[in-house]
């Protein structure tokens, strides 16, 4: 496991918090009834690439969401800007996956529970 700096997790942390923010407006409009969250973001050392891992609920339409996601990172790598031009010199660029976890865990649960 490597080891983040405390930049890195401060803007990584940053990230999450508008990425979430930007997403909820974007999903109002755009995948009603779906629900997307931020789990994890981790900045590389050197603040170039924000890899972003989104829960989709349900999640048999996440890859369809992430792909639509990932047609429009440029505009919300531009909304990510406006909102932390003040906090962060350089935009990092956005790279979007999905985070399986949940669905790992609750394939386990099945397992274990027969």
């Amino acid at each position: 496991m490597e080891q983040y700096s405390t930049r890195q997790n401060k803007v990584s942390r940053l990230i999450q918090r508008e990425m979430a923010d930007i997403l909820l407006k974007m999903n109002k409009s755009r995948y009603s009834g779906k629900l997307i969250s931020v789990t994890v973001v981790r900045v590389t050392k050197d603040m170039s690439i924000a890899r972003i891992y989104l829960s989709i609920f349900p999640s048999e339409f996440g890859q369809e969401i992430l792909e639509d996601i990932r047609l429009h990172t440029k505009l919300l790598r531009g909304d990510m800007g406006r909102k932390l031009a003040k906090s962060i010199r350089v935009i990092p660029d956005l790279e979007f996956y999905i985070d399986d976890s949940l669905d790992y865990i609750d394939k386990i649960d099945k397992l274990l529970d027969s």
